[in-house]
């Protein structure tokens, strides 16, 4: 699905997401929240879980909380989740495409960033084991950050991004998994590329310029970046 700017687009940087995007680490939180909700009786699903992906630590866990109505405080959930994530962040590995991808825009000195939602401690164990790869990225921007003062759907987090990078928002493309992250693209002035997990409903997908489905299908050509040999 591709809605076509208004204007060629001139890009110059590239912003992705982390989770569910460059790396595979969905899995592991949905693991961490059905045996939460499973000790109350509940079931966490993709009705709870759509309205999560992309959010920071304590918005999410405030979704679930509401959602599935558990007796957690947001501190007292993420205390509890931290001690099953911590153990699988570790083994995370890199989604479709994604290693590729980075590795031959890098080659072709294009300025890249990750501007995740995650903290800096759960950060670190997910790339434990890529701490080569991660190193071709401009900047890495997180959640945490000091300077970002709201998480996604606000644009906080990706202008930030620019911002380290020099770049101007309007040249700049962010590739996103989640809907929240396609919204704070779109309020940044970005251009921006949808790759949802295939248990997602594409129509929430509002504003994205194209919509694919892994980062082996990203028409780089289109956006002015050389192509694959």
């Amino acid at each position: 699905m591709t809605a076509t700017p208004n204007h060629i687009p001139n890009i110059t940087h590239i912003i992705y997401d982390n989770d569910g995007l460059l790396l595979d680490t969905e899995p592991f939180y949905t693991k961490a929240h059905q045996e939460l909700a499973a000790r109350f009786g509940k079931v966490f699903d993709w009705t709870v879980k759509s309205k999560m992906i992309g959010l920071r630590a304590e918005d999410s866990a405030n979704v679930v909380i509401k959602a599935l109505q558990l007796p957690f405080t947001v501190v007292e959930y993420l205390e509890e989740r931290r001690h099953l994530l911590e153990t699988m962040f570790p083994e995370a590995d890199p989604m479709p495409g994604a290693v590729k991808l980075t590795r031959h825009l890098h080659k072709a000195l294009i300025p890249q960033a990750v501007a995740s939602s995650s903290d800096r401690f759960y950060f670190d164990l997910k790339i434990t084991k890529h701490g080569e790869w991660y190193k071709i990225f401009e900047c890495v921007v997180l959640g945490d950050d000091p300077e970002i003062e709201q998480g996604k759907p606000a644009p906080d987090i990706f202008l930030l991004a620019a911002k380290r990078m020099r770049a101007n928002p309007e040249n700049c493309l962010v590739v996103e998994d989640a809907p929240s992250g396609v919204e704070a693209a779109l309020a940044a002035g970005m251009f921006v590329v949808a790759v949802p997990d295939p248990n997602m409903d594409s129509g929430v997908y509002v504003g994205a310029h194209q919509i694919i489905r892994s980062l082996d299908e990203l028409d780089l050509a289109y956006w002015g970046f050389p192509p694959y040999a």
